[in-house]
């Protein structure tokens, strides 16, 4: 078993945790597909449900920038058992309390701090993967790191949302949610035994949270292309989370969608996209991590961001179309997973610190792709914040190529 997971690119050490992970983003991903819709349809306006998850993007970002340093400071684990936790004790509040009383600032807040649970319990798998994997196996072990996080966020939850909504209702489905959440950390946190995430990264004498954090923030002025990295992480999934939030009521209102057809065409985007992201993370160890996401990344996904408007409109109410579109995203979305090991070679003496910067791209997105829809769907319409979209993923083009690649 040992040799073939070696064989795959996945650290034997860490398989628990890939399973963990899994299972955790399955949870996390059930939602992804039927909540902003669910609750416009408990009368909130879906202006305010932008917010909702606009704050709910801050926290994630805040979640996935901490992440890497605290993981430099406590050891991954522990960080992976704070967001478990976080995400259980606000899940439950956001149920059990929240929504049955249909008070919008209590959602508001118990959906935005559980935002925090997420990132810090997957970006920190990612720093151990980082600090513990092969140098000549990362890019695959990033690959099954991703194809782990998007199998489940949204690919299976999506899926398992679509077949059970009709089952046992929206509500529900979210408290089943939760027992995926419970199971995925248990796994992770009690068969995950490799030693290199038990304890803090840098050395002892420099394990100071305060100082981690603060060096997570200066290293983007002092390693200005570690904040070009970063800024092109953040446009990665800028477009994948607005699109989640506006384009079901889209595709439902306008385009005539069911709602299990939406969720079944998200399906088909983030299950193209598990394919790609382990094929794209073997070709960025064999040809270029730079080049990879360039091409295959940027200049993919900005095509696809159009393609995923303009071909269902002109199409109609047809799946099919609406598929190719949706898959062509999934596959430039993918394009961008050689970034990590890119980015930690322009600082490779602050790994953990790069990570931050990294994983603050990763958690900003969840913020800027709704609040991009929130601020401009009004004036411009749908096409117009989907060309923002396009644009971003052009410049993050132009940005990677800016960044060396070192030999190997």
């Amino acid at each position: 078993m040992r040799s073939l997971l070696d064989r795959l690119g996945i650290p034997a050490a860490l398989a628990w945790g890939y399973l963990g992970l899994l299972l955790f983003m399955i949870g996390d991903g059930v939602e992804a597909g039927y909540l902003s819709p669910y609750l416009v349809g408990l009368g909130f306006r879906e202006s305010s449900v932008g917010v909702i998850f606009t704050v709910y993007g801050v926290a994630a970002a805040v979640g996935a920038f901490a992440s890497g340093a605290l993981s430099d400071a406590w050891g991954p684990r522990r960080v992976m058992a704070v967001g478990a936790v976080i995400w259980v004790v606000f899940q439950i509040l956001l149920l059990a309390v929240a929504i049955p009383a249909q008070n919008y600032w209590l959602i508001l807040i118990s959906y935005g701090i559980r935002g925090l649970g997420y990132p810090l319990f997957a970006y920190s798998f990612m720093v151990w993967i980082m600090a513990a994997a092969p140098t000549r196996q990362i890019g695959r072990a990033l690959g099954w790191f991703w194809f782990s996080f998007t199998l489940g966020l949204p690919t299976l939850g999506s899926a398992l949302a679509a077949g059970l909504i009709p089952a046992i209702g929206a509500y529900r489905t979210l408290w089943l949610a939760l027992g995926l959440i419970v199971l995925g950390a248990v796994i992770a946190l009690t068969l995950l035994r490799d030693r290199t995430g038990f304890q803090g990264l840098l050395p002892p004498h420099q394990r100071d949270v305060k100082r981690t954090l603060l060096g997570s923030f200066t290293i983007l002025a002092e390693k200005p292309r570690v904040a070009v990295g970063a800024t092109v992480r953040l446009i990665n999934t800028t477009s994948q989370f607005g699109i989640w939030v506006f384009m079901p009521l889209f595709f439902t209102r306008e385009l005539g969608f069911t709602l299990s057809e939406w969720l079944h065409l998200l399906t088909v985007m983030m299950g193209t996209n598990l394919a790609f992201v382990v094929v794209f993370g073997a070709l960025g160890d064999r040809w270029s991590w730079r080049r990879t996401v360039a091409w295959f990344g940027g200049s993919l996904a900005a095509a696809a961001c159009l393609a995923f408007y303009y071909l269902p409109v002109a199409a109609g109410h047809n799946f099919l179309v609406a598929a190719i579109a949706a898959g062509s995203l999934g596959a430039g979305l993918a394009g961008y997973v050689p970034l990590p090991p890119l980015l930690t070679a322009q600082a490779p003496d602050r790994k953990g610190q790069v990570m931050s910067a990294y994983s603050l791209g990763a958690g900003a997105s969840v913020a800027l792709g709704p609040l991009i829809g929130t601020v401009f769907i009004g004036p411009i319409g749908v096409a117009g914040v989907m060309w923002i979209y396009a644009g971003l993923h052009l410049l993050s083009t132009v940005l990677v190529l800016l960044l060396p690649e070192p030999a190997r």
